[in-house]
């Protein structure tokens, strides 16, 4: 059985991934089972550069296959950003709320209540000899100034996905089938299904 280690320190995408690939034929591990890792560079100017730096450091410094994902919310008012930044928006040691309260104080700058988004996820996978699989998946919503729902991360609170309902209300199941990282890792799944076999 192939062990592939999930390039993330984020909980929630740990979740989502390792529900995701467990009908492959691989063992998931995190970085955690690896103990104190230095983080990876992300100077990417894309999603899927950063995905890629992500996956290769990481391969790297653990000696087993890799799967990195970049994501992040891209506000058509704010001109796409955060965009590749939006893990610190709020500057390098952010967290969701600090990050959630610069965008809504960013919306409130340029005087806007809400505006177009979308959610953006690119995966990448390097194995030991360098081969590596690549997808994307998107999510298109709206911005708002008002949080709803307890569930998901980031900014799921704000993200609202048919005018009334935010990816924070929506159980994991229901994310999956309709975010940005279950588009991308649903095609993952089937590439990564063609390859190990």
């Amino acid at each position: 059985m192939k062990k592939i280690v999930i390039a993330t320190k984020n909980n929630g995408k740990l979740r989502e991934m390792t529900e995701a690939f467990a009908e492959l034929p691989v063992e998931i591990v995190s970085l955690e089972d690896f103990g104190e890792l230095p983080d990876a560079i992300e100077d990417g100017k894309t999603f899927a550069e950063n995905a890629k730096i992500k996956a290769e450091f990481f391969s790297s410094k653990t000696g087993y296959a890799c799967i990195a994902d970049d994501s992040g919310l891209e506000v058509e008012a704010l001109g796409g950003i955060p965009g590749v930044y939006s893990a610190r928006f709020a500057g390098f040691h952010a967290d969701d709320g600090t990050n959630n309260q610069k965008l809504i104080e960013e919306l409130e700058r340029i005087g806007v209540a809400e505006s177009k988004a979308d959610y953006r996820c690119a995966l990448t996978f390097v194995d030991i000899d360098g081969t590596s699989l690549e997808t994307e998946g998107v999510c298109y919503g709206t911005i708002k100034k008002i949080a709803k729902g307890q569930g998901g991360f980031g900014y799921d609170p704000y993200f609202y996905i048919d005018g009334n309902k935010t990816m924070a209300e929506l159980t994991l199941e229901e994310k999956n089938k309709i975010s940005h990282r279950g588009a991308a890792l649903r095609r993952m799944v089937t590439l990564l299904k063609e390859y190990l076999s």
